[in-house]
């Protein structure tokens, strides 16, 4: 029995990976080990760990490694703690392969551990590109991993240009598209169990999600950090015009996101928040079906990029943070300012929704990642392609 370590970080990370903890739990030649770290395990951030274990997953082993302050500093900090503290768990558990996720400080620390500890590492969602210093992060994992799951053709292409085997590359697509699909193709859950269940958490005005809404979704941008507070007031300024109701997220636990947390309880202190409720965090199921309704999704989330291709939700993308990142025809990008913001999720309310785009795949990608798993051996003396 092959031993495959996955290493969960965020709630994003979560939703990113969910589907291969899954199909590696439920495959008969692997057995799953989880490690919770980072925000994944703080209640700010909607402690995750908690919907791990509701799931049914048993965590394995939990890595305290965020430095709390969400500075430039700390971000950089909280990856050195983590590469203290992930290698004695590591050891411990010996897995055979480790799986990281995507672009964090946690996936950076996650990558030099197991790579300096001749673990075999598996990467998801590797050679996109975006423009901020999450790009430079995806493409250093690649360059540490030794299997490549890439999410799309132009992904995988530029794995192959970055000097990887193109053997050890396969086409997957995103994890994340296998949960949205899931929920899109579930029948029994009705507008009225939302409806029920939504406003029993965070604060804020509750409405009728019957009636047309806004969804936000904005979180720092590392390279222009210190900008954080004015970016969310000028979303919010922008969404408050349009005169309906929204549902604003709390952002991610990235240098910069006590700025939009300032911005946001500066935003309700002035009262300016009637027509909106705010929430920590909500569990996938939830978030997928309020992009299935929402008149337009508002913000730099890369859920507006990938599930909202699939779902055909459209999607107001503001700023730099998914800069270059290869998108549906569900999206329109706008500057950092109310005007222009306020002008573009008019535009989106008016198109509706789009039809689907598969860019980020068809949702089997956690079944081929293990099946590919189990038939793999990978070699940890890593040969270039140049």
């Amino acid at each position: 029995m092959k031993k495959i370590c996955i290493v969960v970080g965020s709630r994003a990370n979560y939703s990113s990976i969910k589907s291969v903890m899954e199909a590696v739990n439920n495959h008969s030649d692997l057995t799953l080990q989880v490690v919770a770290s980072a925000s994944a395990l703080l209640d700010r951030y909607g402690a995750v760990i908690h919907l791990i274990k509701k799931d049914g997953f048993a965590i394995d082993a939990q890595v305290n490694m965020l430095l709390e302050g969400e500075s430039l500093t700390s971000m950089a900090q909280s990856t050195g703690i983590g590469l203290m503290s992930l290698p004695p768990v590591l050891e411990q558990l010996q897995p055979d392969t480790v799986i990281t996720v995507g672009d964090r400080f946690e996936t950076m620390a996650t990558a030099i551990a197991t790579a300096y500890m001749n673990i075999p590492l598996a990467h998801t969602m590797g050679g996109e590109v975006s423009g901020t210093i999450d790009e430079s992060i995806r493409h250093a994992v690649t360059k540490l991993a030794h299997i490549h799951f890439p999410a799309s053709q132009d992904a995988k292409d530029r794995i192959i240009k970055l000097g990887e085997i193109p053997k050890n590359i396969h086409l997957v697509g995103c994890p994340r598209i296998d949960l949205i699909k899931r929920i899109l193709d579930d029948q029994n859950y009705r507008l009225r169990d939302l409806q029920n269940n939504l406003f029993n958490q965070g604060v804020g005005m509750q409405f009728n999600l019957g009636e047309p809404f806004i969804l936000v979704s904005q979180h720092p941008v590392t390279t222009e950090y210190g900008d954080g507070q004015k970016q969310i007031t000028e979303t919010l300024e922008a969404v408050s015009k349009t005169g309906m109701h929204a549902i604003v997220l709390w952002p991610n636990a990235d240098a910069g996101s006590d700025d939009i947390a300032r911005g946001i309880r500066i935003w309700r202190e002035k009262g300016l928040d009637k027509n909106m409720h705010f929430f920590k965090n909500l569990p996938i199921h939830v978030y997928v079906k309020l992009m299935q309704r929402t008149a337009c999704l508002v913000g730099n989330s890369s859920s507006g990029v990938r599930e909202g291709a699939f779902i055909g939700t459209p999607a107001v993308n503001i700023g730099s943070r998914q800069q270059q990142r290869e998108r549906g025809h569900n999206i329109i990008d706008a500057e950092t300012n109310a005007d222009d913001i306020y002008e573009k999720i008019q535009m989106q309310i008016k198109h509706g929704s789009y039809e689907i785009d598969p860019i980020y795949g068809r949702g089997d990608a956690g079944v081929k990642i293990a099946n590919i798993l189990a038939s793999t051996t990978v070699d940890i003396q890593k040969v270039i392609n140049y």
